[in-house]
């Protein structure tokens, strides 16, 4: 079965407020079995606009990323986000078939 993935490209706009939200995410992430695999970062746009701040997270599934971002733990979590952050947040299913050149 092939893993489920938030990706969210972020501008902090309140830190103060993202910081909250940031330390109450994560009851949500591992109730529903979420691993952060990318939490900020260095990293270089190569291609396109770029926002300041990337997170990549994933989940043993598609069905339980997509419930972990509908459960009333996240939203009450999302709540402490708003006004805090320009984010752009995608829930997505990983690949799990056969890999190009091999």
């Amino acid at each position: 079965m092939a893993k489920g993935y938030w990706i969210g490209r972020i501008d902090v706009t309140d830190p103060d407020r993202y910081a909250e939200y940031a330390a109450a995410n994560g009851a949500a992430y591992a109730a529903y079995g979420g691993r952060l695999l990318v939490r900020g970062g260095d990293f270089e746009a190569v291609e396109g606009a770029a926002r300041s701040r990337n997170v990549v997270i994933e989940f043993p599934s598609y069905e339980q990323a997509l419930a972990c971002y509908r459960s009333d733990l996240y939203q009450a979590a999302r709540a402490l986000r708003e006004d805090a952050a320009a984010i752009e947040l995608i829930v997505i299913e990983g690949y799990d078939g056969p890999q190009p050149g091999r």
